[in-house]
């Protein structure tokens, strides 16, 4: 008997000595990954990326134990605070200062994005098939090609001073195995760029962005093995090196298999060695301020209760309730500091989803988040620290969120299911945003951009609601299908009161535009009244009774096997009076009627930009050059076959 009270007795000392771990090392976030062996238990993660109950209580000791710190956000202002661009195309001026010219339509002024177009002024740089090519544009009858560049398949270029960065994919048979490779030439003789630095990742690129020449690469994929260790390998100029077990980092109750590298190279100095650190985490959508990294993992919450809750205060007195437990979509943020490296400071988790990286806003210190949730959609204010500090309600319950764009105090949103309600959230206090007014028009939109401080861009889809009714005349659903696309123009001045001025519709069912996901495919000037946009007019027709089918086929268009009609470069005039006004169509495909030439002959009309005067649209095949003010062509030169 006396046994037996000991061992209840030791049962009851581990218990008080396990809640006792466990509520004492609840800041313990971040660790590094201390060996071979341990990695490995991360790659044999199945695909929820989490260990299981079991493993959890059996591997707690040694996770309080071993390798136990925490980064914590200290204040640092060492950066002046830059406000949003609202991803207007900004323009620029060379050395001399005597060009006007676009560049890349970004989100945060001061955070470049790298492009599949870039120009300086002087010189375009884009991507054909295999290369990257250098366009000599100075004298604007008589462009030329320069020189070509190439290592592996490009995705993306960036161009600072005289530098140009080329990131690829290395060509390997399946995805999931690509490498992403970062060349860094030295482009002041355009005609023999020189490569100045390399580096190859082992795992897909995912994106990348530029910060007073500080230069940071994202990849991401699942952890790979060979010969029976789990790769660590990445290579610098040839040189092949290993990332050491320090830089594999790993969060507290998110084991995943797959990894996220940062890879940090400073331009104005590449002497200096990459610094790249693995974090075992996945990512599905990234924003970048000046001053912070927020990497965002979106996925059905499978978690099972965390050891806390079960041994906690709740648990033992048996408050814990299933009912607590969120299975709906969450989101998990990841704040990195920008400061001397790239710094973990933090996470939090959402209930919701964000639809892409203008569904985050950084501002005075706080994070604005636009969610889309199981009650509607809202707006989460967060400090420094990844604290909720206000939140707005939820509105447009069981529709889907299309759209969202943040402007200085203001917040716009887009819902749909057979209207577009347009939602004005005044964010000036950040304890307290609301939502202050609401349009309905038909239709929606996917993206918005700013004309001004009080007027917006919606580019989306038109539709057309339908009504059916049974035998007896009596109503039995309604639903919409969409028409072609639009863009309009609103007047969001009076908060309380959004109107549309004006709008514009584009083709048929038929129609779709890069823009419709990718907002880099946008051509804006408010001084030239300009704005433009890539246009594809398809065989085959479109239409859907169900806007969540719809809303899959535009977010997969690009990867659409039907042949297409036509593509072009659609050129209008835009102000308040006027609204929109089609000057013109640019056609960078030969004109023959045959539709299923454009099937096997696909020209890829990529971007447009402006140099002064003149507006420059560019394709794999050629840059064409037209007068901005009638469209007159001045010139036109083939990319492919040419020397």
């Amino acid at each position: 008997m006396k046994n037996k009270t000991k061992v209840v007795y030791l049962i009851i000392i581990i218990l008080v000595v396990l809640m006792c771990s466990i509520m004492t090392s609840s800041n313990s976030e971040i660790r590094s990954v201390k060996n071979e062996k341990q990695l490995s238990r991360f790659y044999n993660r199945y695909q929820y990326n989490e260990f299981s109950f079991v493993e959890k209580l059996l591997l707690l000791p040694f996770s309080i134990i071993v390798n136990d710190y925490s980064v914590r956000y200290n204040a640092w202002n060492s950066v002046d605070y830059v406000e949003e661009t609202n991803g207007s195309m900004t323009k620029d001026a060379d050395a001399s200062g005597t060009k006007d010219f676009s560049k890349t339509n970004i989100q945060v002024e001061g955070v470049d994005e790298a492009d599949i177009i870039k120009t300086d002024g002087d010189y375009i740089y884009s991507i054909s098939d295999k290369n990257v090519v250098i366009t000599n544009v100075k004298k604007t009858d008589s462009i030329k090609i320069e020189s070509r560049v190439s290592n592996g398949i490009p995705n993306d270029l960036i161009i600072y001073k005289d530098k140009l960065v080329v990131i690829s994919a290395k060509e390997e048979r399946s995805y999931y195995k690509n490498n992403t490779i970062v060349s860094i030439y030295d482009t002041q003789n355009k005609k023999k760029p020189k490569l100045l630095k390399s580096f190859e990742l082992y795992e897909p690129y995912y994106t990348t962005r530029c910060i007073d020449g500080k230069l940071y690469v994202f990849s991401k994929g699942y952890l790979r093995k060979e010969n029976e260790k789990v790769l660590r390998i990445y290579k610098e100029d040839k040189e092949t090196k290993t990332i050491s077990f320090n830089n594999i980092k790993y969060l507290k109750n998110n084991h995943s298999n797959i990894q996220t590298l940062i890879a940090e190279v400073d331009l104005n100095n590449l002497n200096k060695k990459l610094e790249l650190n693995s974090y075992l985490i996945d990512i599905s959508n990234a924003y970048v301020s000046k001053r912070n990294i927020y990497l965002l993992d979106q996925k059905y919450n499978y978690d099972e209760p965390e050891l806390r809750d079960l041994f906690g205060i709740k648990g033992v007195f048996g408050l814990f309730d299933s009912e607590d437990t969120d299975y709906g979509r969450n989101t998990h943020i990841y704040k990195f500091r920008i400061n001397n490296g790239v710094i973990y400071t933090g996470k939090t988790k959402l209930e919701g989803s964000t639809i892409n990286q203008y569904s985050l806003d950084e501002k005075d210190d706080n994070l604005r988040v636009a969610l889309e949730g199981k009650d509607g959609t809202r707006i989460v204010v967060l400090n420094s620290d990844l604290v909720e500090i206000g939140k707005t309600e939820s509105v447009a319950k069981g529709e889907k969120m299309y759209s969202s764009r943040f402007m200085g105090d203001k917040a716009y949103l887009v819902t749909y299911q057979n209207t577009d309600p347009l939602f004005v959230i005044d964010l000036s206090k950040p304890e307290n945003p609301k939502v202050m007014g609401e349009l309905k028009i038909p239709g929606y939109s996917t993206y918005l951009h700013p004309y001004d401080d009080t007027h917006l861009i919606g580019i989306g889809m038109e539709t057309e609601e339908k009504t059916f009714r049974d035998a007896m005349g009596r109503v039995t659903s309604t639903t919409a299908v969409v028409t072609g696309m639009k863009m309009s123009l609103f007047d969001v001045s009076d908060i309380k009161n959004p109107k549309q001025l004006s709008k514009t519709k584009i083709g048929d069912s038929r129609t779709v535009s890069a823009i419709l996901t990718n907002p880099k495919a946008l051509l804006f000037s408010k001084e030239k009244n300009l704005l433009a946009i890539p246009v594809n007019n398809y065989a085959e027709d479109f239409t859907s009774d169900i806007s969540g089918e719809y809303e899959e086929e535009i977010n997969n268009f690009t990867s659409r096997s039907e042949n297409y009609i036509s593509e072009g470069y659609f050129v209008y005039n835009v102000n308040l009076k006027d609204g929109f006004n089609l000057k013109g169509v640019i056609n960078h495909n030969k004109s023959i009627s045959d539709y299923y030439y454009y099937y096997y002959n696909d020209s890829r009309l990529l971007r447009g930009l402006y140099i002064d005067n003149n507006l420059y649209t560019v394709s794999e095949d050629a840059v064409k050059v037209h007068k901005l003010d009638n469209l007159e062509q001045v010139t036109e030169l083939k990319l492919k076959g040419e020397e």
